[in-house]
């Protein structure tokens, strides 16, 4: 009997321990799923997502008038079932845009997927977080990145890395009188020579005309001579390499237009507008200003000059023609919960298919390249059928690609302007601007 109540708690204790291990184990193997669960992020969740199921993004764009929006997601929606994208309308003022864009996503908000992006933020937004990068897709989808224009995809690329994909395009031209100029200047000394010796032609007052009022028109015109004379303000190293003799040599080029007896004596008022006006009411020989301008010159009602314009790259410095780089691009929130879903509407929007309704329905210039061989996009606009027009978008070059682009813009404003004013020299510019630059970026 003794034996037999030893062997009975033997078994008990055996018992219990198997049981003490199987409910260990059933533990374990619950919070190893709760942890899998929490450690699983938005981004990886969302990817996980199957073509089945239905989800909703929201696209963040400004104003737009054309109608092209509408029927861009149409378009999308119709090819992609399971994607539905809801419309959120911003300010037509870039800079509230800019701002309510920052206010969002500094708080990490999922309540936008997709927005479009001035050319000049994607640096910012990168640097800030705010953006998704989008190398990944674009190597999963093979998309050619060559197929766009250089300076489009250079002003989303930073670090090495590409925050946003080009939609439409803008660029600096040269606009001439075709009854006047018989072949436009090639280089910016052929163009002072013409603009010389031609004004006064057919009732004209000015040989040329250019924004030089102390705003962002002044780096835009800056930015031309600079770089086709070689020169960079940032280079693509994020080194600050204003100070240059490519520099030098390209503000004593901008002094000596605007110091010249051909342009207007108030040229340092001039923006877009004023260019704009004094050129379609038949005042100027040349001006430069950006492609909106062929529909004010081509305007019966408000054009002096229909039928007797054209358009052409800038003129070449040492190193070629360049034109400052406008436009849009487009960029993913990197807190949307639909990474996947933003990233199919992203490449259905900046591919071939959403650039030509954009283009055809809304009459912004495409940056595929391929497309200005498309005879709908050609009819759409005497502009995207003229090949003078690719050339400029193929010359092309970014502002300074930077995450505090504005800060640098105020100060290439201030010391361009000084120079132009004869307040101090191009060598003395081209140095303030280094040092001050230099300054603001190790801030």
């Amino acid at each position: 009997m003794k034996f037999w109540k030893k062997g009975l708690g033997s078994l008990w204790v055996i018992v219990m321990v198997i049981l003490l291990v199987a409910c260990n184990n059933t533990d374990t193997e619950k919070k190893d799923e709760t942890e899998d669960t929490s450690n699983n992020d938005t981004s990886t969740e969302a990817e996980g997502t199957t073509d089945e199921e239905e989800v909703t993004i929201v696209y963040a764009r400004g104003v737009d008038t054309t109608g092209a929006n509408e029927k861009l997601v149409a378009a999308f929606e119709e090819s992609h079932p399971n994607i539905n994208v809801e419309f959120r309308e911003m300010p037509a003022d870039t800079g509230q845009q800019h701002d309510q864009y920052v206010t969002a996503f500094s708080a990490q908000s999922a309540e936008i997927d997709v927005f479009d992006a001035d050319v000049i933020w994607p640096a910012e937004f990168a640097q800030a977080d705010y953006a998704l990068e989008l190398d990944r897709f674009i190597e999963k989808d093979n998309i050619d990145m060559s197929a766009y224009f250089e300076g489009a995809v250079a002003s989303g690329k930073f670090n090495g890395k590409q925050w946003a994909m080009p939609k439409f395009t803008d660029a600096g031209m040269l606009y001439y009188r075709s009854d006047i100029v018989e072949e436009p200047p090639e280089t910016w000394d052929e163009l002072i020579e013409q603009a010389s010796k031609l004004q006064g032609e057919a009732g004209t007052e000015f040989g040329y005309l250019m924004q030089a009022a102390q705003y962002e028109g002044l780096v835009c015109n800056a930015i031309e001579f600079i770089a086709s004379f070689g020169g960079q303000i940032i280079d693509e190293e994020n080194n600050v390499v204003a100070d240059s003799p490519e520099t030098v040599k390209a503000i004593k080029k901008m002094k000596e237009i605007v110091n010249s007896d051909f342009v207007p004596d108030n040229i340092l008022n001039f923006m877009e507008v004023e260019t704009e006006t004094a050129f379609i009411e038949g005042k100027s020989v040349f001006a430069r200003n950006w492609p909106y301008m062929q529909a004010s010159a081509a305007d019966e009602e408000r054009s002096e000059v229909v039928g007797n314009v054209e358009i052409t790259t800038l003129p070449k410095g040492d190193a070629g023609s360049a034109a400052t780089l406008g436009g849009w691009m487009t960029m993913i929130n990197r807190y949307t919960e639909h990474p996947e879903a933003a990233w199919e509407f992203v490449k259905f929007m900046t591919g071939p298919e959403g650039q030509k309704i954009t283009a055809t329905e809304g009459g912004s210039a495409p940056t595929l390249k391929a497309l200005y061989d498309d005879p709908e996009v050609k009819e759409a606009s005497p502009l995207f059928a003229n090949p003078e027009f690719v050339k400029v978008l193929e010359s092309a070059v970014p502002r300074p690609v930077t995450p505090i682009y504005p800060e640098i813009s105020d100060i290439m404003q201030i010391e361009l302007s000084k120079a132009l004013a004869g307040e101090q020299t191009a060598e003395e510019a081209a140095k303030n601007m280094q040092t001050k630059i230099e300054q603001a970026v190790s801030e």
